[in-house]
């Protein structure tokens, strides 16, 4: 098997990060790996926000408030979490899909490109020695994060990516069967 088929049979979430994480270079790569996600009509449905590590604490804050706006009664300890959550690696991504009206391309395959940029940006930095996770959750649907991240009405944050180096050794996955997933379609 080649080095291409095995980095992604083997590829994995991360949720326990550590330093290093990608330098400028390896970042830069990352992107590239994104753009060339599929791309119907040349669209470039997507667009990508660092949050770097001077910036981490302020998003934490941003959290804090957009939990506290959903649930005015949120104790210490969920606000904790909050103001947290930007600080599980130095460095994060926000993926967004920026919709565009065409006849040939409905919104959800504008999403679904958004969707494999980002899973490109995880495979990237895993093929240069870094690891990644991908996170959604309430504030990637939350309108006051959105407004603060400088989202317009046409946008929609498809993932937060957490970027650095694993901490402690890969959890193992289960092995799957190809055709218990698979089967052929005949007329």
């Amino acid at each position: 098997m080649n080095e291409t088929l095995q980095l992604l049979h083997q590829r994995n979430s991360a949720p326990k990060l550590t330093e290093p994480g990608p330098d400028p270079v390896s970042l830069e790569r990352m992107f590239a790996a994104a753009l060339r996600a599929p791309d119907h009509a040349w669209l470039q449905p997507w667009r990508f926000l660092v949050i770097d590590e001077g910036q981490r604490e302020a998003l934490g804050q941003v959290f804090v408030q957009a939990l506290l706006a959903a649930n005015p009664d949120a104790d210490q300890a969920a606000r904790d979490k909050a103001a947290a959550a930007p600080l599980r690696a130095l460095l994060m991504v926000v993926v967004i899909c920026r919709y565009s009206e065409h006849p040939k391309v409905p919104h959800g395959e504008q999403l679904l490109s958004a969707g494999c940029a980002a899973h490109a940006m995880l495979l990237a930095a895993e093929a240069q020695g870094y690891a990644g996770i991908w996170r959604t959750g309430t504030y990637a649907e939350d309108a006051s994060v959105a407004a603060a991240l400088g989202l317009a009405d046409n946008e929609q944050i498809v993932a937060f990516l957490y970027f650095g180096s694993r901490e402690g050794r890969a959890k193992p996955l289960p092995e799957r069967k190809v055709e218990d997933y698979v089967s052929y379609w005949s007329a």
